[in-house]
């Protein structure tokens, strides 16, 4: 029996090529594969959140409530910061190097097995081996629910194979138009698929034309979704930089509910987990209080999203819906010099993000990500707004180097803010885990 330890078994996946340059989207493959492991996402309750922004964050607090209510739960994100165990998490903690090995070693050898049989087209790729990597481990752990956080669109994603049989569709908006089509409506439709017969539904707050092709989804299925939460009163909370809010739902109001994730665009993300939440407690008997869901939604944490790291703030804003609520939040709480590290991926719309976050900075550094579909230096220095002077603007292809530049051009009172690409933020992190500046 193959047995390769963590080492082999993140080399294996990496060989199988880069994790969206080498994706095939479909869902044949992935459900071949699950069904040769006995269909391990059978064994527990499955929510599967789609969407453009926001999904998470509402992964992120969904995971803090059922934490909160002693549920045990798994949770399914991508991509990692710094190592690739943070994708699968069981009851609060990252699936163990050991086990994570011991799970791609099976996975390995069931697609190996299948692929000579002729009964798989193509060696499932890397996302499809690490989504059955989640799903079998969540079957060994016995979690009660797993939240399976949508990869790419949904329609074909391999999430999507999982058949959860809660949906929730986060706020859709431009991004990843060469897979998705070129209109809200188009995207909308590929994110309304994870929806099917006899799914329970959460929608969050949406543009009218994506509304629109998410209430005909609904329609065509006869389902009735969960839509009706809307924050009440609300402020601020200027230490925290994160929201007190009342929600509303039919049913409840939750007063003073204090938020674990900052900046304003969270309020609506935590409507959506609200209503999920209610939604497992009324149709699946799942024992979440109005506790937990306060418990929950305070201490939640999303990793590389507005955090802190002493003069460092990292936000993985890669489209140009993060990038205008990252530049909300700065605008709103950061008065102290910023110093803009940047870095992003070739199919992204570089020049959107950068006409809104470029202007916040006194200085910028650009800089290329060890990712196989980063954009050179050089090529992001064709994409710099007109107005930007070209003394503040610094470049180099190395992303150490562009931390010792920003650590050198910052003034003591300014903070270094890194964005642009979840990759450039991990990498970054890793450095400053490995080595004190």
């Amino acid at each position: 029996m193959l047995a390769m330890n963590f080492e082999e078994s993140v080399n294996y996946l990496y060989s199988l090529g880069n994790e969206v340059e080498a994706m095939k989207l479909g869902l044949k493959n992935i459900r071949k594969l699950l069904a040769a492991l006995g269909n391990p996402y059978e064994n527990y309750l499955k929510v599967q959140v789609a969407g453009t922004n926001g999904k998470g964050s509402v992964c992120a607090f969904l995971d803090a409530i059922c934490m909160s209510a002693g549920i045990k739960i798994g949770i399914y994100t991508s991509p990692h910061l710094i190592s690739i165990t943070e994708r699968i998490r069981i009851n609060g903690r990252d699936i163990s190097e050991e086990d994570f090995a011991r799970h791609a070693s099976v996975v390995r050898e069931t697609a190996e097995k299948l692929l000579a049989d002729g009964e798989l087209k193509y060696r499932p790729t890397f996302f499809e081996q690490v989504t059955a990597i989640a799903l079998i481990a969540f079957a060994e752990a016995k979690v009660e629910l797993a939240i399976l956080e949508t990869g790419l669109g949904g329609r074909l994603d391999a999430t999507t194979a999982a058949n959860a049989e809660i949906a929730a569709i986060t706020r859709i908006d431009y991004d990843h138009q060469e897979y998705l089509g070129n209109t809200i409506e188009e995207i909308a439709v590929e994110k309304a698929a994870i929806i099917h017969d006899g799914s329970r539904v959460v929608i969050g707050a949406q543009q009218d034309e994506a509304m629109k092709v998410i209430l005909d989804r609904c329609s065509a299925l006869d389902i009735v979704p969960a839509m009706e939460c809307s924050p009440g009163v609300w402020a601020i909370d200027t230490i925290k930089h994160s929201a007190v809010v009342m929600f509303r739902t039919p049913t409840e109001i939750y007063s003073d509910a204090s938020l674990g994730l900052r900046g304003r665009h969270q309020i609506e993300n935590s409507c959506t987990t609200v209503m999920l939440s209610e939604l497992l407690h009324s149709d699946f008997g799942l024992p979440v209080t109005d506790e937990h869901i306060w418990k929950g939604l305070e201490n939640a944490r999303h990793s590389g999203r507005l955090e802190y790291n002493g003069r460092y703030l990292f936000d993985g804003a890669h489209n140009v819906g993060g990038a205008k609520a990252l530049a909300a939040y700065v605008a709103e709480f950061e008065k102290r010099p910023i110093t803009l590290v940047f870095g992003a991926m070739r199919e992204k719309n570089v020049a959107g993000i950068a006409e809104i976050l470029f202007t916040l900075a006194s200085r910028i550094v650009l800089t290329e990500p060890d990712n196989s579909r980063a954009l050179t230096f050089g090529e992001l220095l064709e994409r710099i707004p007109a107005d930007i002077p070209k003394q503040s603007v610094f470049a180099t292809d190395s992303v150490s180097k562009a931390l010792d530049i920003a650590e050198t051009v910052t003034p003591d009172d300014g903070i270094i803010l890194v964005t642009g690409s979840l990759y450039l933020v991990g990498e970054v992190k890793k450095i400053l885990n490995d080595n004190v500046i």
